[in-house]
């Protein structure tokens, strides 16, 4: 056991500013209702805050297609009529609208992954914390479910420079389609996702026996679950698939993608988990005790969103949080009872024990057929991308720098939340 794990929590404040329109259900606002509630539970005292870097074009592309990189950088809502081929193209329209600020918006939180896994990658922190990340569904060349820019392939791109392995898990409703597909083909990757399959049920893909392909044989992992599955048979499959997954294939480090739709109650979602139980999920990877990048995902009623990934980073944080929620900005959202922790709801759970049981069978027997951990031979550990930066000794301190140059600076004066100059020390004092 590590004494004391150090965590590292990437928060921009322009991310939750953006909107994808008035009838679209992903409302980024959720992501400033997580953090004032994770302020006013004083949690930023017990880690260190980032600003995260705008992710540059030459590092989205590193996954992306470069000119899908370009479109997206060059889109706006006022053009867009104009490019109706390429929209059709890019997969751009209704599910992932075309809004203003879209590209910083992709920038921020793919910026947060990337930095979170660089972090990691640098022992500089134990654990990365990104809420604003978890997009799973973007593909090389095409958006796809509300994600634009797949900051966890990023995430993982980057790990996978000083890691032979990293293991991949999902508990968003949906299932985790971008990951999987980008690293179908490879050992070097196991992407192991628990959703909702059948029905018609978005993406659609997510089957038990889809399993890798080529040397990704047996690499990918799906557990396809019914409507209404609660805290008890979630909880019992996670942590029997989980525990062989990492006993087989031994990870140097874990991304943890915790979409909330999983929640009961979510606008989109059909599971009847309660934040307890999905918290639970958490903390099994937690003691595990390897670098672990935690992002959020899904998650559409935003209230619970932000309940749910308030108490799992107090649980990365090992910190208790009493149930009544403080005050904070967003409090009147927490109404009637302002309490923390929401129960799972009458929802009957359609996933027998014989079935849960023989997807669990059928996982081992995929594993079986791994026998042991791939032997990766990493030969020299490649540089971080090169990102333009300021030449300290050259910047005069005298002139005043402005605030959108200050904030392409990763190592920043504000960064911590702590001091005079904290963007946020108003809500510290709250």
């Amino acid at each position: 056991m590590r004494s004391k794990d150090k965590i590292a929590y990437f928060y921009d404040g322009d991310v939750g500013n953006v909107y994808f329109g008035p009838s679209h259900p992903m409302k980024p606002h959720r992501l400033c209702m997580t953090h004032h509630l994770v302020l006013s539970y004083e949690l930023h005292n017990k880690m260190e805050i980032y600003r995260p870097h705008k992710a540059y074009p030459v590092e989205l592309a590193q996954f992306h297609s470069a000119d899908y990189v370009e479109f997206l950088n060059r889109i706006t809502p006022d053009t867009q009529a104009l490019f109706s081929n390429e929209m059709v193209k890019y997969n751009l329209g209704e599910d992932c609208p075309v809004f203003e600020n879209l590209f910083e918006f992709c920038q921020i939180y793919a910026g947060g992954t990337i930095d979170a896994a660089r972090r990691l990658n640098n022992q500089l922190c134990d654990i990365a914390i990104n809420w604003a990340g978890g997009l799973h569904h973007a593909k090389k060349c095409e958006a796809s479910g509300f994600c634009y820019v797949n900051d966890l392939v990023l995430g993982i791109l980057e790990l996978l420079k000083h890691h032979a392995r990293v293991l991949y898990i999902d508990i968003d409703v949906h299932h985790g389609d971008g990951v999987e597909e980008a690293f179908y083909f490879t050992d070097r990757v196991m992407t192991v996702s628990f959703h909702k399959y059948g029905d018609m049920f978005f993406p659609g893909t997510g089957d038990l026996k889809d399993v890798g392909e080529r040397e990704g044989k047996f690499y990918a992992i799906n557990v396809p679950l019914k409507d209404g599955i609660d805290d008890t048979s979630f909880c019992r499959l996670f942590k029997l698939v989980i525990t062989k997954v990492v006993e087989t294939y031994q990870p140097g480090a874990i991304v943890l993608q915790c979409g909330a739709d999983s929640l009961a109650g979510d606008r989109l979602g059909c599971f009847n988990l309660s934040i307890e139980g999905h918290a639970a999920c958490v903390r099994l990877v937690k003691n595990l005790n390897l670098p672990l990048l935690v992002t959020g995902g899904g998650g559409y009623t935003k209230e619970n969103v932000a309940r749910c990934w308030t108490v799992e980073t107090g649980i990365l944080l090992d910190a208790e949080l009493p149930d009544e929620i403080p005050e904070n900005d967003y409090i009147k959202y927490f109404a009637p009872d302002y309490s923390l922790k929401i129960p799972s709801g009458p929802m009957e759970n359609l996933n027998s024990k014989s079935y849960l049981n023989s997807i669990r069978q059928q996982v081992h027997e995929n594993l079986r057929s791994i026998q042991h951990s791939p032997s990766v031979q990493l030969q020299e550990v490649p540089p971080d991308f090169y990102i333009p930066d300021f030449d300290e000794d050259e910047q005069n301190p005298d002139e005043r720098v402005n605030r959108h140059k200050k904030d392409k600076q990763i190592q920043r004066d504000d960064e911590y939340y702590a001091g005079d100059n904290d963007n946020d020390h108003i809500m510290d004092d709250a």
